[in-house]
């Protein structure tokens, strides 16, 4: 599992070897490790250091002196290395050792800014140094030319190799959001930490891989602001049923979903959950979408029944269910269950405070905008899209409910703060039905928790949330590999991937 820290923690972990004077040995730390990791990358895109011309855009603080240390050793190697100093002055010491090892300097102004930008294309690499944790706001002036220039060869595939040193520069570490202009990197080796603005909204986008070096700040770190689970967290949250389970205890999901006029859903939903391991799935609706269920997975078991009527684990409702008044009616009755349900799409609409963390909402930001309306928040779609970790916890909080904002990260935020952050998804699976298998997944997840209730740890239902939306992400990915991905086809890719961890816990826990 990977923990994120605020900005601000990190700088506060740092306080204390600094005081100790031990700034420069956390520097040269940092710099290595930013060395390291761009010499790899460099490596493995042109097969040699040697020969390749690298651009440092360096600013006045520590961030900058990072680059430039890193660039001096990348010139030792062989690389012709050029410092672009974004604010007319840089960390002397850092400096002095690029110049020794005969790197170029040059001053980024107002007048240059066009022709930097244009030799900055032709790199190789660029190592971005401008701004670090202590920054605010976007890039302005003769850099944002720089930034906009790298961000639109981006677009185009002509971008050379970008590294951000600790954070992309203009993205807020504490939350991701970006005011204004960003440079997008490649890769963002960050430093002590994983900074929260690294694993959310615009920031997640901007950050690329993550790579963390370890300076020693562990110790003084304190309570993670933020997780993002990994492979092996999802192998141990995955049900794998024993000699002795039988269909009902391996887990009962009721799915109250889809209508006459949105059947589809309901299917999609349905096929996620078989897929991802559960003993029964019990579908409550209309006779024509049951038909249609049993037609594709003739082993789910369709009724008209209220939810009241029957014996689950866990409730599926809402995606699909248009203005099907029964359907929203099933959606408001498996909200007060007081079983853990996922509450989707048109139920959304619905929620009001007072629910518990085992039920989870799963709005995009248009769905959040109307619901944190109805609770008397001001908060637009824009709004929630720049800074959704505020906004993913303020819903969470108002509602007591588990809050799953889906978005290019995903954010599962528990109602007493716990945050994860995911991001296996590829951009493929922004499509309609996308969002019926997600459900489907983690319904399936909540039927099947085994977990005792004295055992859950606060977060407990977010981390079940993050662990959805890993998988969905996965088996998205893997369907990508062959094109476009359709949502309705993802339960091979589903079974795959439950598959493939299966047997990585088999071998661990041999």
């Amino acid at each position: 599992m990977i923990s994120a820290y605020t900005g601000t923690a990190v700088r506060r972990a740092e306080a204390p070897l600094l005081a100790e004077g031990r700034g420069a040995e956390l520097m040269q730390l940092a710099a290595y490790g930013l060395y390291a990791a761009t010499a790899a990358r460099l490596t493995a895109r042109r097969g040699r250091i040697y020969g390749s011309a690298v651009t440092v855009l360096a600013g006045s603080g520590n961030n900058g002196g990072d680059a430039l240390y890193a660039a001096a050793r990348l010139a030792t190697r062989g690389a012709a290395a050029t410092a672009v100093l974004t604010s007319g002055a840089a960390h002397s010491e850092a400096l002095a050792a690029f110049r020794a090892q005969g790197g170029t300097t040059l001053v980024l102004t107002d007048s240059n800014a066009a022709a930097l930008a244009r030799a900055a294309l032709g790199a190789d690499a660029v190592l971005d140094g401008v701004l670090g944790t202590g920054g605010s706001g976007g890039l302005r002036g003769p850099v944002r030319v720089l930034a906009e220039a790298l961000n639109a060869a981006r677009k185009r595939g002509q971008a050379p190799l970008v590294v951000a040193c600790d954070l992309p520069s203009g993205v807020n570490a504490d939350s991701g959001q970006v005011q204004g202009t960003c440079l997008h990197a490649d890769l963002t080796v960050t430093f002590g930490a994983v900074k929260t603005g690294l694993l959310a909204g615009p920031g997640a986008a901007a950050a690329g891989e993550i790579r963390c070096i370890d300076i020693g700040l562990r110790p003084y770190l304190g309570t993670p602001d933020a997780y993002r689970l990994q492979g092996d967290d999802l192998m141990r949250l995955l049900p794998v049923p024993t000699p002795a389970d039988h269909k009902y205890s391996r887990g009962v999901l009721g799915i109250a979903a889809g209508s006459e006029t949105y059947p589809g859903a309901a299917l999609m939903a349905t096929g996620a959950a078989l897929a991802t391991g559960v003993g029964v799935v019990r579908y409550l609706g209309p006779d024509g979408v049951a038909r249609l269920i049993n037609l594709a997975h003739p082993e789910a078991v369709c009724s008209p029944d209220e939810v009241g009527d029957i014996h689950v684990q866990a409730w599926v409702a809402g995606p699909g269910a248009g203005n099907d008044e029964d359907q929203r009616r099933r959606a408001r009755d498996a909200m007060a269950s007081g079983l853990p349900a996922v509450i989707d799409a048109d139920a959304i609409g619905a929620v009001r405070p007072g629910l518990h963390p085992g039920v989870v909402l799963t709005p995009h930001a248009g769905e959040l905008t109307a619901l944190l309306g109805s609770l008397g928040e001001d908060a637009g779609r824009a709004d929630i899209e720049a800074d959704p970790v505020r906004y993913a916890r303020l819903a969470a909080e108002r509602t007591g409910a588990t809050v799953l904002l889906k978005g290019w990260a995903t954010l599962a935020a528990a109602p007493t703060g716990e945050l994860y952050s995911q991001a296996e998804a590829t951009p493929w699976l922004a499509t309609a039905g996308s969002g019926d298998t997600l459900s489907g997944i983690l319904g399936a997840l909540l039927a099947t928790d085994r977990t005792p209730e004295d055992q859950r740890e606060p977060g407990h239902y977010a981390r079940l949330a993050a662990a959805a939306a890993h998988l969905h992400g996965r088996a998205g990915a893997l369907e990508a590999a062959d094109g476009p991905v359709q949502p309705s086809l993802l339960g091979p890719r589903i079974r795959a991937v439950v598959a493939d961890l299966t047997k990585q816990r088999r071998r661990k826990f041999k």
